[in-house]
């Protein structure tokens, strides 16, 4: 745990300040939830010790700061030299304010307050989670697959989590049944042997077109393959992956004298645009099916409903908001999300580190697109026209160790230096090629291009 840095899920907080716990619960809670390690710093360092008496007082006091209160568990943190004080915040269904009426949610690291119009579209989308759990009506618990719960049940075991010792107990933890056993929206929809049958909008729809427009040069229908794939979620998403590969050109390269499998586009990239689609579309409209739409020159990937909450263009690769929490924790359990609110960062870096573009993302009102291009550019060597300065230099030897670097992180590098100073640094990295800007203001960080 204390080997991972600080970010959607997870906050250090060196001393147990009531303050800066209030804020972390708030956040926490208003999003995707998470958990709060006390007595660790930024960097994953033991600082001092926090006896149980003063985290229970601090976070007793924290949660009396906010409105409604935020409700937590204690959860111990095996550290170096024994275990750590921490504390786990479940997404909460309310809206929690601090009592100076900021509310917060959390931002890769940090803790961004939302402005009035980012407040009221995060209130609506609370509302809508509920739908998750509703029983779906005329369903009956023979609804549901015994062979894919079953599947279920190993791979979550196989992911480390405990052994279920009760089957219908936990399928009623995560919402998938009610107590008397009836399934509900979240329960067919990834268990289900036919969740067609309730919700026909629960499919994806995949078209492959020969040219680069949906019509061929006659005026006529020009897709070359077309295929309806139903099923529960998961088994769709197997589906739809067989039949993208299928349809991917494959090369061949060597490297070392091994020979590696060469895709049209990288794996990653697409299992993630696939997943992401499964996971945030809005199960709430029905009439349309998830798209994907293969094209000679990209592949488009349309989910049906905007994005949730007070996501945006602009924030969607440093922060996290899910429409359907328990279908995302859900396909978490399964091993088809590598690690909750993250993903997107990974997409781009992999697609740019194949030479093709980085993914475009476009947000309609009742839609959400990516767009992966198969253009791949040429690898040149970058054309100096001056000599990089030793902050550079220090800057990108840190990004090959760690993966990426944020603006705070190179004011840490380089304490003696103007922030100004430093913001040019990285805009003439970023103009040389060297580095690709991820994100926007303080969430802003760079990674190798």
């Amino acid at each position: 745990m204390l080997k991972n840095k600080p970010g959607q899920r997870l906050a250090f907080l060196p001393e147990a300040d009531v303050g800066a716990l209030a804020e972390c619960l708030a956040a926490f809670a208003n999003g995707d939830g998470g958990l709060i390690v006390l007595g660790v710093n930024e960097q994953g360092q033991e600082t001092e010790t926090i006896w149980e008496e003063e985290a229970e007082g601090a976070l007793r006091e924290a949660a009396s700061m906010c409105r409604p209160p935020v409700p937590s568990r204690w959860q111990p943190v095996e550290g170096q030299d024994g275990a750590l004080i921490g504390i786990n915040v479940p997404r909460s269904a309310d809206l929690h304010t601090l009592y100076d009426g900021r509310v917060l949610v959390r931002s890769g690291n940090w803790n961004r307050p939302l402005s009035g119009d980012e407040v009221r579209t995060l209130a609506n989308s609370k509302n809508t989670a509920e739908f998750e759990t509703d029983v779906v009506p005329g369903a009956r618990p023979s609804d549901l697959s015994d062979d894919i719960i079953r599947d279920y049940l190993d791979r979550r075991e196989a992911r480390g989590s405990a052994k279920v010792t009760s089957t219908d107990e936990l399928l009623f933890e995560i919402g998938a049944t009610d107590r008397d056993g009836n399934p509900t929206t979240i329960g067919i929809l990834l268990f289900g042997k036919n969740p067609q049958a309730f919700f026909p909008q629960s499919g994806i729809v995949f078209v492959k077109f020969m040219g680069t427009e949906p019509r061929g040069e006659d005026g006529n229908v020009g897709y070359g393959r077309r295929d309806e794939l139903v099923g529960p979620l998961p088994r769709i998403i197997d589906r739809a992956w067989n039949v993208i590969y299928e349809e991917m050109r494959v090369g061949a390269t060597v490297n070392k004298l091994e020979r590696e499998e060469l895709t049209e586009y990288p794996r990653f990239a697409v299992r993630e645009a696939l997943v992401n689609a499964v996971a945030h579309r809005n199960y709430r409209i029905s009439g349309r099916r998830i798209e994907i739409r293969m094209y000679a020159n990209r592949m488009e990937i349309i989910s049906p409903g905007g994005l949730p909450g007070y996501m945006t263009i602009d924030n969607l690769v440093e922060e996290h908001f899910s429409r359907n929490p328990r279908l995302v924790n859900g396909l978490y359990q399964w091993g088809y999300i590598e690690e909750l609110g993250l993903g997107i960062d990974q997409m781009i870096e992999e697609m740019t580190q194949a030479g093709h573009p980085p993914p475009q993302f476009r947000a309609a009102d009742h839609a959400f697109t990516v767009t992966l291009s198969n253009k791949r550019e040429r690898a040149t060597a970058p054309k100096w026209t001056r000599t990089m300065n030793e902050r550079q230099a220090r800057a990108l030897t840190y990004v090959r160790e760690s993966g990426s670097i944020t603006n705070r992180e190179y004011r840490q590098l380089c304490p003696d230096v103007s922030a100004e100073t430093l913001r040019l640094d990285m805009v003439d990295l970023v103009d040389r090629g060297l580095l690709l800007k991820i994100g926007a203001k303080k969430g802003t960080y760079y990674i190798l291009k």
